[in-house]
């Protein structure tokens, strides 16, 4: 019996206008009134999640959330958090004269929001999608000390197929370096992840991995879906995605959140 089912929210839960379909919500609700337990595991800052978490009613005590790509980890009701995995403001300046280099828009995330050096379509669109302020900032502010949750290069799709084409190998060895949408390429801590993630929620509840399911569709969820018991991709997966899932879903704009559920969990 399955008995936790962590789900990406944009091109996974969420269709193109960014909603959650009837079918989904009801099939998230039966789940939960099985006791199984359902997590957002998003890319995501938790401020750009709270209102589909209390739209799915994810808000107890006993329900957790995982943010900023395996980042964060935390109690919804009560804000504990589980984990926290973070950068520096070092890091920041090091991958700020790498976009410098290689001609890429940049922001990251930081306890004073999402900070930038130069507003941007991007960072603005990072700033509508999770109802966030973006501030402009000038980088050589940022202490070398303060805590950096991740910080993202931004651009167009064929900017980012460029840089990833020629990103130094060593930041491969200090980051975990993540695609979340065509647009977004992530920095994080090594430590952070969403399948990293996901291990340390099921250890600390005490749950098999073999008792997780994982859905999502980008680059930044193949870590989980690899680690779950069962990993399913979107029907709107990128190929890579699709390639080490276990199973293929419909679409996001097919319910295939709920289609994977009715699947494996009846």
């Amino acid at each position: 019996m399955y008995k936790l089912i962590a789900i990406d929210m944009d091109g996974t839960l969420l269709n193109k206008d960014e909603m959650i379909s009837e079918r989904n919500k009801y099939a998230i609700e039966r789940v939960r009134n099985k006791g199984i337990k359902v997590v957002i595991a998003s890319g995501r800052p938790i401020h750009g999640l709270e209102a589909y978490l209390k739209e799915l009613k994810l808000v107890s005590d006993e329900d957790y959330v995982m943010s900023y790509n395996g980042g964060m980890i935390q109690k919804v009701e009560t804000k504990e958090v589980l984990v926290k995995n973070v950068l520096r403001g070092q890091d920041l300046h090091d991958l700020y004269k790498v976009a410098k280099q290689l001609n890429v828009n940049i922001h990251a995330f930081s306890d004073r929001g999402c900070i930038t050096p130069k507003i941007n379509t991007y960072s603005e669109l990072e700033g509508r999608m999770n109802g966030i302020p973006v501030y402009e900032i000038n980088y050589d502010e940022v202490k070398v000390d303060e805590e950096i949750i991740k910080v993202m290069f931004i651009d167009d799709e064929e900017i980012i197929d460029r840089v990833i084409k020629d990103l130094p190998e060593e930041l491969y060895k200090k980051y975990n370096i993540v695609r979340s949408m065509p647009f977004f390429l992530e920095f994080l801590s090594k430590e952070s992840g969403k399948g990293q993630g996901i291990k340390r929620l099921i250890n600390h509840l005490g749950i098999r991995k073999e008792e997780v399911i994982c859905i999502g569709d980008a680059g930044n969820d193949i870590d989980m879906l690899k680690f779950a018991g069962v990993g399913i991709a979107m029907g709107n997966a990128l190929e890579e995605v699709k390639q080490i899932a276990d199973y293929v879903t419909k679409s996001n704009q097919e319910d295939g959140v709920a289609y994977a559920i009715e699947k494996f969990v009846g």
